[in-house]
């Protein structure tokens, strides 16, 4: 289990009363032993009226006590009322336990915030993940559909870490396949082209793009001539090494504009060298364990499949491990399938120590999950983890009207020019504004607008506004607030918290306080858009709290007859901007002290 014990927060706090309640009444009950009290949770309840938090204990505990939830539920209500932290409880329906917190549990929420700084709700101690993202074919510069998939990926393996994982960023180089030969053939094309051969339309089938003309200069540059002398077997290798180096630099280049690095870049050609062949050596391993035999698959329901032969052929038993159907590992032409090469490179990610592994595909690749998660619990005798993130589709917008944009034909919209255009932070933000496995609807006018329905600039105002109220208040009542973050929150964290009483202020210290939990079902959950969501709420509910001040003077964040008061309220600001900026940094976002 994660360690937490280093960075206590209020719903964790909370668990731990839950849980030793239960515990105490497990044993004056002389329940059984081993009961796995894990299964207790503490969360926000789905309607705020119903009280601070909510237990799930008497449900999932039930059976072990042999009691009805309900009754089982009294029981534990009834220890937990002699609680200190603890106003009210409430059951209800089957056997739910609302609790209802004192104020004073919200203001030590709060100096938890400016305690713990930039470590709120951070957690030490999780497993080693691997997280594989991008991926895309070297065959092109990136589009915008890579760019989600980037971002996701990026910020949700930013949000493991700060989880305490100990995460590694891979990027998968498919550089075997039969669309780096194309990639060749179409650079090849450029370079007699960049020799002063006038070669006309590119051929069908072919990538158009003039991105490629780059890499035909290179060619002509190192090689001259000589390569047309040679036949194409001959000159492919070349071309198709220089053209996938030279993609590949673009495409880092690209990643590096949204701030995107990998660790490890690893090349599917590296699975196949001679001497060397790990699609082999698996292949003969999954033979040793049975998985693997020789014959026919019937004929597909439905659709065309792409991997579908009627022949005899050598199959992988993945309906033993939870597919749909057996999957061949050669083609009729003695070549891997993609498949085959797959299983290889999950089995050495679980080689290299990784038992947790994390893809993130695109929409197109959802009928390949279940096998890639069979190969995976094959080749690790169970011992391994494979969870599929699906990217689904973005569409391109300006003022609503579609952007066209297509790979094969040239005529495409690069993610360089969508950075160039809206800014770094935009596109991170507005990428993860929406579910993963939904169809975000990207707009490059709406990403400029200075106004709440634009997410990005509602939340880095919100920090911003935040600075501004330090130096107003810098100016008109304490001029020693220090400029320095650190020595802020230090002379801050002095402040009578317990005097923001106001239930306005209540709802932001609770949103402040359910921080931790949020990250930690975030991360439990593989989603990060759930940070967006939330530093989205945050921030409406900063920005109206400041607008509630300028109807209501006694709610205004500086008070020049109170000290104590303003001071306090300078603690909650402080506490709305650290959040802030954690949660921004976890999706790669800055986090302004100013907006012009």
């Amino acid at each position: 289990m994660p360690d937490t014990s280093s960075a206590p927060h209020l719903f964790a706090d909370v668990l731990a009363r839950v849980h030793a309640v239960c515990r105490a009444l497990a044993a004056d009950a002389n329940w059984p032993e081993g009961i796995d009290f894990a299964r207790v949770v503490v969360e926000p309840p789905r309607d705020a009226s119903h009280g601070d938090m909510a237990t799930n204990a008497a449900m999932v505990l039930a059976k072990e006590a042999k009691a009805k939830p309900r009754d089982l539920a009294e029981q534990i209500a009834e220890r937990l009322r002699a609680d200190a932290l603890i106003a009210k409880v409430d059951v209800a329906g089957p056997g739910f336990i609302n609790l209802t917190l004192k104020p004073e549990a919200w203001a030590e929420a709060l100096r938890t915030v400016l305690r713990e700084g930039a470590d709120y709700g951070r957690v030490r101690g999780g497993s080693k993940v691997n997280v594989e993202y991008v991926s895309a074919n070297p065959t092109g510069p990136m589009h915008v559909g890579h760019c989600r998939g980037a971002v996701f990926g990026d910020a949700l393996a930013s949000l493991l870490q700060f989880g305490g994982h100990d995460v590694t960023r891979e990027y998968y180089i498919n550089d075997a396949g039969a669309q780096v030969d194309v990639l060749a053939r179409s650079a090849f094309l450029r370079y007699r082209e960049a020799l002063g051969e006038n070669v006309g339309a590119m051929p069908e089938g072919l990538y158009p793009g003039d991105y490629l003309k780059p890499v035909g200069a290179a060619l002509a540059k190192e090689h001259g001539d000589r390569l047309l002398a040679m036949s194409e077997a001959q000159w492919l290798p070349t071309v198709r090494a220089k053209a996938i180096a030279m993609m590949m630099d673009e495409i880092k280049d690209d990643l590096a504009a949204l701030n995107i690095r990998h660790d490890v870049f690893f090349s599917e050609r590296s699975l196949i060298e001679t001497g060397n062949n790990k699609v082999a050596e698996t292949i003969d391993f999954l033979k040793a364990k049975g998985d693997i035999y020789e014959g026919r698959l019937p004929p597909p329901k439905g659709a065309p499949v792409e991997d579908w032969e009627d022949r005899e052929q050598l199959l992988f038993k993945a309906t033993a491990y939870g597919d749909d159907v057996d999957r061949p590992l050669i083609k009729s032409d003695n070549s891997y399938t993609y498949f085959a090469s797959d299983i290889a490179y999950h089995k050495n990610k679980f080689d290299r120590g990784f038992a947790e592994m994390i893809d993130v595909w695109g929409a197109d690749h959802g009928g390949y999950i279940k096998r890639m998660q069979a190969a995976v619990k094959a080749t690790t005798s169970g011992k391994g983890a494979l969870d599929v993130k699906i990217v689904q589709l973005v569409k391109l917008l300006r003022n609503g009207e579609p952007v066209k944009m297509s790979k094969r034909s040239g005529d495409f919209v690069t993610l360089r020019e969508v950075v160039d255009e809206v800014g770094q932070d935009a596109v991170r933000f507005m990428m993860l504004y929406r579910k993963n496995d939904a169809v975000l609807d990207f707009d490059l006018a709406k990403v400029m607008e200075q106004s709440r329905d634009n997410p990005v600039f509602y939340v880095q105002y919100g920090h911003a506004r935040g600075h501004s109220i330090f130096r107003n208040a810098r100016a008109e009542v304490f001029p020693e607030l220090p400029e320095d973050p650190d020595k802020r929150i230090a002379w801050l964290g002095e402040s009578a918290v317990e005097r923001l009483s106001d239930p306005v202020e209540l709802d932001l210290l609770k949103r402040l306080a359910i921080y931790p939990r949020m990250l930690e079902a975030a991360a439990a959950a593989h989603e990060p858009h759930r940070i967006a969501f939330y530093l989205y709420d945050l921030a409406s509910e900063f920005h109206a709290l400041w607008t509630k001040g300028r109807d209501l003077p006694y709610l205004r964040f500086i008070i020049n007859n109170d000290a104590d008061l303003t001071k306090a309220r300078l603690a909650m600001v402080q506490g709305v901007v650290s959040v802030l900026a954690s949660g921004l940094a976890i999706l790669g976002v800055h986090a302004p002290d100013e907006m012009r």
